[in-house]
């Protein structure tokens, strides 16, 4: 996907929703089904990272203001809503506007869905440098970045922004993405599986986000 993102003069790929529905419904499963070898993954990275967090505490204090603040649920609708309202002051892209609204609460309401369904329970810690509510899987920061930064990197892309603006956009897009993924494996707030299926549940929604648009860009009179 990344090497897609950052070929400027390539076509965007027809049928991307195949490729990442498998995976995630591969992921849910196995989560789902507590399959042994990807609990005693998980279990691996948290405890190696978990350690890491307790003796960094620097680290981790950085970690919890990029989590918390910078790349946070919040922070990342708020970008998406404030660049709607942008769209919709130009009053031809009011419907894109519209769609980009609809995209973040679909993919929120998903989002919880599958926590709800899934019930995976968070790692727990003697000495937790962090803490987190609901559901682990899948992880609402990873799947809300993943959303909101695939949404504005394809609108940027639409509009025509090439060379290094465009590299820019790509490599914040990206570090914001993998970042909060990170930050919550970090602070033991999330099993790596968790982050993992918030990436291919968030880009899957976007992918079926765009197709849709794109649909409806060419029956529009």
């Amino acid at each position: 996907m990344l090497r897609v993102f950052m070929d400027e003069d390539r076509p965007m790929p027809r049928r991307p929703t195949l490729l990442l529905a498998l995976p995630s419904a591969l992921l849910l499963a196995l989560v789902a089904l507590h399959w042994s070898p990807l609990l005693a993954m998980d279990e691996g990275i948290a405890r190696t990272t978990h350690r890491w967090a307790v003796r960094e505490r620097g680290v981790t204090q950085t970690v919890r203001v990029l989590t918390d603040w910078v790349w946070d649920p919040v922070t990342m609708r708020l970008l998406c809503a404030g660049v709607a309202v942008w769209l919709g002051w130009r009053r031809a892209a009011w419907g894109t506007a519209v769609w980009l609204l609809v995209t973040c609460a679909v993919a929120a309401m998903v989002q919880q869905a599958v926590k709800a369904g899934v019930a995976r329970p968070r790692p727990v810690w003697p000495d937790p440098v962090d803490s987190a509510r609901f559901a682990a899987f899948p992880s609402g920061h990873a799947m809300t970045a993943t959303v909101v930064c695939g949404l504005l990197l394809w609108l940027v892309r639409e509009s025509g922004v090439r060379g290094p603006r465009w590299y820019g956009a790509v490599v914040l897009a990206v570090v914001s993405v993998l970042g909060v993924g990170l930050t919550r494996v970090w602070l033991g707030v999330h099993w790596f599986s968790d982050v993992l299926g918030g990436w291919l549940f968030g880009a899957l929604v976007v992918a079926v986000a765009v197709r849709v648009h794109e649909r409806r860009s060419r029956v529009r009179p």
